[in-house]
């Protein structure tokens, strides 16, 4: 009686946590095959000025006469492919760094662990809003290593501490007695250990990227027109929100369902 009870629950569960994925999935989709099927993004025609939804414009033109769809599509794509990249940078660079802290000690360890507190000490959006002020133009290299360098001291604290925790085990003492090599210790101990720890980080910081991506944007700091970011669509659509809603609004909505299914993604990880 006890598992039957149980099974209704547990399909409940399964389902509830194939939404975010099939949302993640239809997004990403939708930011490959969009900038294909639909017109470009930057072209301008006046005569189309806040054109509403039609069959070839599922949201309709913008105040300049361009694709909002399209725009739409190349402002998801952006966002998901710099966030990839500054979050696998950031991964990379803090995994590396809290293991070799962890490993090695001593002075290595202070030095690293010093600088992380400096990073820690600043909000983590203000060192984002810094490298995207100094890019005068909206550089994206500028704002990707903003990015990066804000998130990858979170890595290296969270992989210090549990690295610290795993090399200190009796299975680690026992390998190295064995001498079976250090490539033997991260492939059999540390890997298994913080992958967990680092796919619920990366999704987490997926957001993060995303929404101080669109933070930037739409306070005009961050990236510049005409490029299509979606913090930016939705300050170019404000002055128009009583004659064109949606254009404000399918922004907001990719938005939210970003950081839905990333963050649904990351529940994921953590109920494992």
């Amino acid at each position: 009686m006890s598992t039957l009870s149980l099974l209704p629950l547990e399909s409940r569960t399964r389902r509830r946590r194939w939404v975010p994925a099939t949302i993640l999935i239809l997004l990403v989709a939708f930011a490959l095959i969009g900038p294909w099927v639909f017109a470009s993004p930057f072209a301008q025609d006046l005569s189309r000025y806040l054109e509403p939804p039609s069959l070839t414009e599922p949201l309709g033109r913008d105040e300049y006469g361009r694709s909002v769809v399209s725009r739409l599509a190349h402002a998801t794509r952006l966002s998901l492919v710099l966030a990839s990249l500054s979050v696998a940078t950031a991964l990379l660079l803090g995994t590396t760094l809290g293991t070799m802290a962890a490993w090695r000690g001593g002075w290595l360890d202070s030095v690293l662990r010093g600088i992380s507190e400096s990073f820690v000490a600043m909000p983590a959006l203000l060192i984002v809003l810094l490298f995207a002020a100094l890019a005068a133009d909206g550089s994206l290299w500028a704002l990707y290593a903003g990015l990066a360098l804000a998130q990858w001291v979170e890595y290296f604290r969270v992989v210090r501490a549990r690295a610290a925790l795993i090399l200190g085990s009796p299975a680690v003492e026992a390998a190295e007695l064995l001498h079976l090599g250090r490539l033997h210790v991260v492939r059999r101990h540390l890997l298994p250990e913080l992958r967990p720890l680092l796919l619920t980080l990366a999704s987490l910081g997926m957001v993060t990227a995303i929404l101080a991506m669109s933070t930037l944007g739409f306070i005009k700091v961050g990236l510049q027109p005409p490029r299509a970011e979606l913090g930016l669509m939705i300050t170019e659509a404000f002055p128009h929100y009583d004659a064109a809603p949606w254009l404000a609004l399918a922004p907001v909505v990719v938005l939210f369902a970003l950081t839905v299914s990333l963050l649904g993604l990351r529940r994921k990880e953590d109920s494992r």
